[in-house]
């Protein structure tokens, strides 16, 4: 599908959705539990629906009503011979371990750029530890799991993807003997580590955490069942806080402040340009000038496509560092970004693992494409907003995968978009 935007300005109050991270923990947890858990406030994007079709195949009783799960857990048995994991890193990277956890081989598929993205933390974990396995000579997946997963000492980076370190640690509490998750490198993305600790703490699990460097993990530990209702996410909540700073009138509605998400780290970034972030009990919004700015990336890479937008659109010199790993997202989103900004009158420059952008006032609009990364056609179409012309984002259904009514909200807010198969 492609949509085609007429520039306009956006006003109005806005629900964010629900947490995706703390969704696909919330269900996998609950899963991992002997008992019924309900976890409320969820948004069925396929994302999470990934995650649960493969719970599902784990051995989970799930039932779906409306914006909640109910689920009677159990320990991991394998339901079904295959995993597929759509387009979902999260879901795949995250059942690995758990799925090692039953007896008998499991298969992992995915989806178009799904299959590429790297699994070698987890290869070279499986050959220390002697696991056999198989995947396609040029691709990562399918990937066939013949061994279950023992227990003792696990080394790991912990600067490729925090998602390995996650389904580690949801996995090894559940072993008959202890475990030490111990980090090669610093440990990057560190908010997400700390939403998986929140998670399993909520539903019975400890985990020694010596900063972030080693996770000593007791053996034998059993999930308890627990009721939980997702907060608002902040990284989806980013897109219409750029808005605002770029001239929009929009409160948005739903996000805990105290919230330990992360994305929250928008906030910090939006002041970081200048702009003044209001807080309230009932919304937060942006308002003010917004000057360049320099912006670190190591523990909030999902931030990266819409602050894009605005440093394309904030005068002066901004720059992005730390932003090698947004190359291996659902596209290398440093040259999606660079490609489509500087298509429609963007200066956008960069290195292995920088982005540097020359503001302009106005983009020019035209035709781009959404690389088939949701946060990509997301972050394009807020762009929209600052153009002289139409913008035409083409593969814009992409959005489904986090985000799924993204559109119907735009189009809430005054968003004047006229729809187009492909």
């Amino acid at each position: 599908m492609n949509v085609t935007i007429t520039p306009s300005i956006l006003e109005g109050s806005i629900k964010v959705p629900p947490s995706k991270s703390l969704a696909h923990r919330a269900i996998i947890a609950a899963s991992l539990a002997k008992g019924r858990s309900i976890i409320s406030n969820v948004d069925f994007s396929s994302d999470v629906k990934a995650t649960i079709e493969a719970m599902k195949a784990l051995g989970a009783n799930i039932e779906i009503e409306e914006n909640k799960v109910i689920i009677d857990g159990s320990f991991p048995k394998r339901v079904k011979p295959q995993i597929n994991a759509h387009e979902s890193g999260s879901t795949l990277r995250f059942l690995i371990p758990i799925s090692m956890l039953a007896d008998e081989k499991i298969t992992f598929k995915g989806e178009n750029n799904l299959v590429n993205r790297p699994l070698d933390s987890y290869f070279e974990l499986f050959d220390e530890k002697s696991i056999t396995y198989h995947k396609n000579k040029d691709t990562y997946l399918p990937l066939t799991i013949y061994d279950k997963l023992v227990p003792g000492e696990y080394k790991i980076r912990g600067d490729i993807s925090s998602q390995f370190i996650t389904g580690l640690l949801f996995a090894l509490p559940m072993l008959n003997g202890d475990s030490k998750l111990i980090l090669k490198t610093p440990l990057e993305s560190k908010g997400y580590v700390d939403l998986t600790l929140y998670i399993l703490k909520m539903y019975g699990i400890y985990i020694e955490n010596n900063n972030y460097e080693e996770f000593i993990i007791k053996g034998n530990q059993e999930y308890t069942p627990k009721n939980y209702e997702v907060e608002g996410d902040y990284s989806q909540a980013a897109f219409f806080l750029v808005a605002d700073a770029l001239g929009a009138n929009i409160n948005v509605l739903g996000l805990n402040l105290s919230s330990i998400q992360g994305d929250k780290k928008i906030l910090a970034d939006l002041a970081d340009f200048g702009l003044k972030v209001i807080k309230t009990n009932d919304y937060v919004s942006v308002n003010g000038i917004s000057h360049a700015a320099k912006i670190s990336f190591k523990n909030s890479p999902d931030l990266a496509p819409i602050l894009s937008i605005l440093a394309s659109l904030t005068l002066g010199e901004s720059e992005f560092i730390d932003a090698e790993r947004l190359r291996i997202k659902e596209s290398d989103r440093i040259s999606s970004m660079l490609v489509e900004l500087n298509s429609i009158g963007g200066n956008v420059f960069e290195t292995l693992d920088t982005m540097s952008f020359l503001g302009v006032n106005m983009l020019n609009g035209g035709i781009v494409d959404s690389h088939n990364d949701h946060r990509i056609a997301m972050s394009l179409a807020i762009a929209s907003i600052k153009c002289k012309d139409k913008l035409t984002i083409k593969g814009a259904e992409c959005v489904k995968k986090s985000y799924p009514n993204f559109w119907e909200d735009f189009k809430s807010l005054g968003g004047i978009i006229e729809y187009e198969e492909s």
